[in-house]
């Protein structure tokens, strides 16, 4: 048991506090993300958020049910291989476009919310910046390009095959420890200007941090308030994505119980009507994009909506219904609050009877375009003849336009001749000069 009167050994390095930003106009900042850049030490709802946005529900379940291993290894064995875990569990088979697209769409607001003030403080004093993380590039760049004025972006590059990603790590593998400071050589120059302030939050980042002329440690603290939206140089204005709040572990575990809560056989149906006056806000025979504006163009446009009664468990699929009779009873319900009268009608009923079609748009056959190729120097004269003589009694002569009237006449030459073929899509030119063969 340790002396309570040993007090514990001096960091490598002052904490943020004391790297004053004045006059960084000219200096170069290198900063670790998670837990320096960001408040949050964890990367775990940046995946997650990946995994259900590109991948769905399914792979954020096997992205949950990976993170105790990627945890273990993390905190006890090695940090490269718990991130390579998140990163095989996240990134396995998904279409390069769709990570990328949220990346794009839907990451940045969730970044942006966790952004750490002292960090924000210096960064946002240097001339130029430079994120170091562990994290695939990927998902990181347009956050911080766009947004935080970034120059450049230094991260873990994930293997590519036909435009989906393998899950791995390309060489030299996940950004963390020695391998920082390598790729901080590589990116800086072994012989260049070495970077003026380095930002790091842990012991992995000190081999890095030691190649900058002054360092500091962000300290863990549990409570920050993160930097306002609005001191970012490019503010977020468009946001897409269908989670509200950051998927902790514990949020993903929710999310994923909630959803087959959602899909049950409990069923409440609701009818809706809407009220006008002057407009109907729907038509068959005019065009569907202007159905809201006639609609919101009535004096006092409403809708009024009714809960029914919850459905008898004795009707539902899971007492041996089929879908179809549970959809037809909900129908006959929902018509009869609204005083409606069920119909064998189908839409495509309604559409013939008001504008003479089924509803449907036909699309146009395309036409097959026409493709030709020349081959010089690979007949004969012989050889040319002896085609010539083949086709002697559908042989015509090749046909040029007249520079006066514009019309087909007669070449006045002998040299190029034109074969026709019982296709009207082909046909062959014969040129007994260049020896050439052109097919059309």
């Amino acid at each position: 048991m340790a002396n309570p009167k040993e007090t514990s050994p001096p960091p490598a390095f002052p904490p943020i506090d004391k790297c004053t930003s004045m006059g960084r106009q000219n200096d170069t900042v290198v900063t670790d993300m998670e837990g320096t850049l960001l408040c949050g030490r964890s990367s775990f709802p940046y995946f997650a958020l990946v995994a259900f946005e590109a991948g769905g529900i399914l792979r954020l379940v096997f992205l949950l049910l990976a993170s105790p291993m990627a945890a273990i290894l993390y905190y006890f064995i090695s940090e490269s291989a718990g991130i390579q875990v998140l990163i095989f569990a996240t990134f396995v088979g998904m279409r390069v476009s769709d990570i990328e697209s949220v990346a794009r769409a839907v990451l940045p607001k969730f970044y942006s919310s966790d952004l750490h003030p002292e960090t924000w403080r210096v960064i946002s004093s240097c001339g130029k910046r430079c994120v170091l993380t562990e994290n695939p590039r990927i998902m990181v760049e347009v956050f911080l390009k766009d947004f935080v004025g970034v120059d450049m972006v230094i991260g873990t590059e994930i293997g590519v095959y036909n435009g989906r990603a393998t899950g791995w790590a390309k060489s030299p593998g996940i950004l963390v420890g020695q391998s920082k400071a390598d790729a901080l050589k590589r990116a800086f120059g072994d012989d260049k200007t070495v970077p003026d302030i380095g930002l790091g939050d842990r012991k992995t980042d000190y081999p890095f941090m030691k190649l900058c002329k002054e360092s500091y440690m962000v300290p863990p603290k549990s409570r920050v308030e993160p930097v306002n939206g609005d001191k970012l140089p490019k503010p977020i204005v468009f946001h897409d994505g269908r989670l509200v709040q950051k998927p902790t572990p514990f949020i993903s575990f929710l999310v994923i119980l909630w959803i087959p809560v959602e899909l049950t056989d409990e069923l409440v149906p609701v009818a809706m009507a809407n009220r006008m006056s002057m407009f109907h806000g729907t038509t068959a025979r005019g065009w569907k994009g202007m159905d809201p504006f006639y609609f919101f163009m009535n004096p006092s446009p409403a809708y009024e909506v009714t809960f029914l009664n919850k459905l008898p468990y004795d009707l539902t699929c899971r007492a041996g219904k089929s879908s179809l009779d549970v959809a037809n009873y909900i129908q006959r319900m929902i018509a009869a609050s609204l005083s409606y009268e069920c119909t064998s009608f189908t839409r495509k009923d309604k559409y013939r009877a008001l504008a003479g079609n089924d509803g449907t748009v036909e699309e146009k056959p395309k036409l097959a375009r026409k493709k030709g190729f020349h081959l010089q120097g690979v007949l004969s004269n012989e050889e040319c003849d002896h085609l010539i003589n083949l086709a002697r009694d559908k042989l015509e002569k090749s046909m040029v336009a007249d520079n006066d009237s514009g019309k087909s006449i007669e070449r006045s030459e002998n040299k190029l001749w034109h074969v026709s073929w019982q296709s009207s899509l082909a046909w062959l030119a014969v040129d007994t000069d260049l020896k050439g063969l052109s097919v059309l």
